[in-house]
């Protein structure tokens, strides 16, 4: 396990007594996590992007917090993936961060095999900007001690909003494309486990 999940986990883990079922923290599973994002280039051209290392928890009181590690982004292009790094994330040791809560009542007794949908309401923080994010999440009980979170729809957000703009921008001269839209589709899947 990297040094940054291991700190991201440590500094998100609260001492809380029972999340469902008499469990405590919920932490994510690693290889089991994704946040994956969309862009379109030149009006017509879309392609799906991702971020592969993420961690995550969720406390007993509907707190969650998700660290992504940016350097962990994959656009299936080499040079595309350093680019976005040092332009758009400004570094490789770049950390967004997802946090929020949802309403553990509509959780807390759901048995293995059920699912349910539930709001979440948080912000997406990425360096000195956060932007609120409001979404539905989709929620499967894996097993007593596994759940899959998914977002039920897409979650869209602006470039401006994240800041990032100025970095698209860059991208946009690097390659020399006619255009990058400056909205982008985004979707997570979290396996978490007590």
């Amino acid at each position: 396990m990297n040094t940054w999940i291991k700190a991201a986990a440590a500094a998100m883990v609260l001492a809380t007594p029972a999340f469902a079922g008499g469990h405590g923290v919920w932490t994510s599973v690693g290889e089991e996590s994704l946040i994956a994002f969309g862009s379109v280039k030149k009006d017509v051209v879309g392609e799906v992007h991702s971020f592969g290392e993420v961690a995550g928890t969720v406390g007993a009181d509907g707190a969650v917090s998700i660290a992504i590690q940016l350097a962990s982004v994959e656009t299936n292009i080499d040079i595309r993936n350093e680019r976005m790094i040092e332009h758009v994330f400004k570094g490789s040791d770049a950390v967004a961060l997802i946090t929020g809560a949802v309403d553990m009542d509509e959780v807390k007794d759901l048995a293995v095999g059920a699912t349910t949908v539930v709001d979440f309401e948080g912000a997406l923080t990425l360096g000195a900007v956060a932007a609120d994010i409001e979404a539905e999440l989709f929620v499967a009980r894996l097993a007593a001690n596994r759940v899959l979170v998914t977002t039920s729809d897409m979650l869209m957000l602006s470039t401006a909003d994240l800041g990032v703009d100025g970095g698209i921008d860059m991208l946009q001269s690097l390659a020399k494309l006619s255009g990058i839209t400056r909205v982008t589709p985004i979707t997570l899947r979290m396996v978490f486990q007590d």
